[in-house]
């Protein structure tokens, strides 16, 4: 995880915590999902800098959200932390935490502005007090928050973060974050969360005891179908995006929109039924949305 020059040049602190307050996870465990994404975060065809650019750019990303999420105590104590460390980077400062260094390496590499990282503690912020979202443009301002960001940051490493890139990568990021709710929707109930907008369980007759039931009820997996269509529309209207690029970041987005692709496909596959283990796409179904997605458009 270590291999590019942006993050190998930071220096490194025997105790990952040092300087966080208690309840801030570390690296280690900040990285451990890393390998269960959607989407490959950073592959090896990349090379070391990109790929070591992307991961901690996914390491920064992991960090708030487990704060926001599984961190003991308080919550917004925490996430104000973040906010604080955030504006240290860009005072030239240095983090005790090393997933905030390496973040800062590359912020400072690649021009990345602060806004986007300040983005996604807000998404976090709205997590404790929000629990639920009204209509689906609503759930898309969430993400403009609580994803979006992430893409921005994403091309300012490919250098290619100009306004209409951003808004074809916006869709993307949206896809995959509603994506994850989809898979998610049971580990969601867990936290007091519903990500599945208000109107759409009234006019599919569904509620929230609905989607804790097994087997899945048809009405709450024709919800489910809907918002898979959903979410595969963000992915045609950001896919333009891949033949604005070229070389390695044509190959990031395109990895990318396939990862998301292929996850609905498997909860297409699992028959739109939401289980306790959510459906995870099979290597065959990756690979062939994989195909499908490099394939130019005719």
């Amino acid at each position: 995880m270590r291999g590019g020059t942006a993050v190998a040049a930071v220096a490194i602190p025997a105790d990952p915590h040092s300087g966080a307050p208690a309840g801030v996870p570390g690296l280690d465990e900040v990285m451990a999902r890393a390998g269960g994404e959607n989407f490959p975060v950073a592959s090896r065809l990349l090379g070391g800098r990109l790929r070591a650019s992307l991961l901690a750019i996914y390491g920064f990303a992991r960090l708030v959200d487990q704060v926001g999420d599984e961190s003991e105590g308080d919550r917004l104590a925490l996430l104000d932390w973040l906010d604080s460390e955030i504006d240290r980077i860009y005072d030239g400062e240095t983090s005790g935490h090393l997933a905030m260094q390496r973040m800062a390496a590359v912020a400072r590499e690649a021009h990345i502005p602060a806004e986007p990282l300040h983005r996604l503690v807000q998404a976090n912020r709205l997590d404790q007090t929000v629990s639920s979202y009204a209509t689906f443009d609503d759930l898309l301002g969430y993400c403009a928050l609580s994803a979006d960001p992430v893409g921005h940051m994403v091309l300012h490493v490919f250098d290619a973060a100009t306004p209409d890139r951003m808004a074809l990568s916006d869709a993307i990021c949206s896809g995959l974050q509603i994506t994850e709710h989809l898979q998610d929707v049971r580990e969601d109930l867990a936290r007091g969360r519903v990500y599945l907008p208000q109107e759409d369980l009234a006019r599919f007759g569904c509620d929230e005891a609905d989607l804790a039931t097994s087997p899945s009820p048809e009405r709450v997996r024709t919800l489910v179908s809907f918002e898979v269509e959903r979410a595969r529309e963000l992915f045609e209207r950001g896919a333009p995006l891949i033949t604005s690029l070229s070389g390695r970041g044509r190959l990031a987005v395109t990895a990318f929109v396939a990862g998301g692709r292929a996850a609905l496909a498997g909860i297409e596959r699992a028959g739109y039924a939401i289980e306790a283990q959510p459906p995870r796409p099979s290597w065959p179904a990756r690979l062939a949305a994989l195909a499908q997605t490099a394939r130019p458009a005719h």
